[in-house]
């Protein structure tokens, strides 16, 4: 049996469409079909099945595909562990958020390619949530995320490297006495509250006994900030290195005791690409000294 055919019927799976799925494999339909034949007359079983415009996999086809993620990594920890250089074989499967990307990642990766140059580096962007998910099961070595709001189990590995307090932003020409009281008044823009900040930001106010005039609620940092530049209201986000940046805004501090959220790398403990996450964790540990976060 091929990996490779296992590769495609896991995206096939994954996307939905053939097409997509070529794409992404840098094949052609055409290829991505044969595979898929190929893979069904090895097994015996029809694996997917098309609905529509779409393509889904049989009930035979979703076991295959559950067993092929166990399949498809230790080939890659096989390839890893074979490698003849001082660092296991990449790729290096990062998760990040998308703030993350952005705000952090770029001057990490920029050192990881002068360092490691034969060592490619696969990204995916997602949610808290979902990173930690993936990291757990094994299909990220690591992520750079923020610290859920539950202990992590032991078979982890957390590394901090950002605190991020909790701040008032406002439009830049709004002038601020008393950041409650401006949040009593003004209308207001709810960060997610099924995200950390959003939870943290949420609980604070309702430990403060104020019950926001809410205009929105959404996702993603920088599009609440662009909201708020734009007059349509205020927020309480965390301080992330946008709002610094973002001329349109203004932040202002909270009165205390003021919550913050973590952001950091996490890992799985045992690994065969462990030492893969020790060099990205020790360049990122260079450009985000955790003691200056505190």
């Amino acid at each position: 049996m091929d990996v490779r055919f296992l590769d495609t019927l896991v995206c096939v799976a994954e996307v939905g469409s053939i097409a997509e799925a070529a794409r992404r494999l840098d094949l052609t339909p055409a290829s991505v079909a044969q595979r898929l034949r190929a893979l069904e007359a090895d097994l015996g079983s029809r694996l997917v099945v098309r609905s529509g415009r779409t393509v889904q996999a049989t009930a035979a086809g979703q076991r295959v595909v559950e067993h092929a993620y166990a399949v498809l990594r230790e080939v890659r920890n096989l390839r890893s562990a074979a490698a003849d250089t001082g660092l296991p074989a990449g790729p290096l499967r990062l998760g990040t958020t998308p703030t993350g990307m952005t705000g952090m990642l770029p001057p990490v990766l920029r050192e990881w390619v002068a360092c490691y140059p034969r060592i490619d580096v696969y990204m995916e962007p997602a949610s808290t949530a979902l990173l930690h998910a993936r990291v757990l099961a094994g299909e990220l070595d690591v992520a750079l995320l923020v610290h859920p709001l539950f202990e992590l189990p032991k078979a982890c590995v957390w590394t901090p490297l950002r605190s991020e307090r909790l701040v008032l932003i406002t439009p830049s020409d709004m002038r601020v006495k008393d950041p409650l009281a401006v949040i009593r008044r003004e209308p207001f823009i709810l960060y997610d509250r099924k995200v950390v900040g959003g939870r943290l930001a949420d609980g604070y106010l309702r430990s403060r006994g104020i019950r926001p005039a809410v205009r929105f609620e959404l996702d993603g940092i920088e599009s609440v900030a662009k909201l708020v530049a734009e007059g349509f209201g205020v927020s309480v986000l965390p301080d992330w290195a946008v709002l610094r940046a973002d001329a349109g805004v203004r932040r202002w501090a909270l009165p205390e005791p003021c919550p913050s959220r973590i952001v950091g790398l996490l890992s799985q403990r045992s690994s065969v690409r462990a030492p893969l996450v020790a060099a990205f964790s020790a360049i990122a540990r260079k450009h985000f000294p955790w003691s200056d976060a505190l």
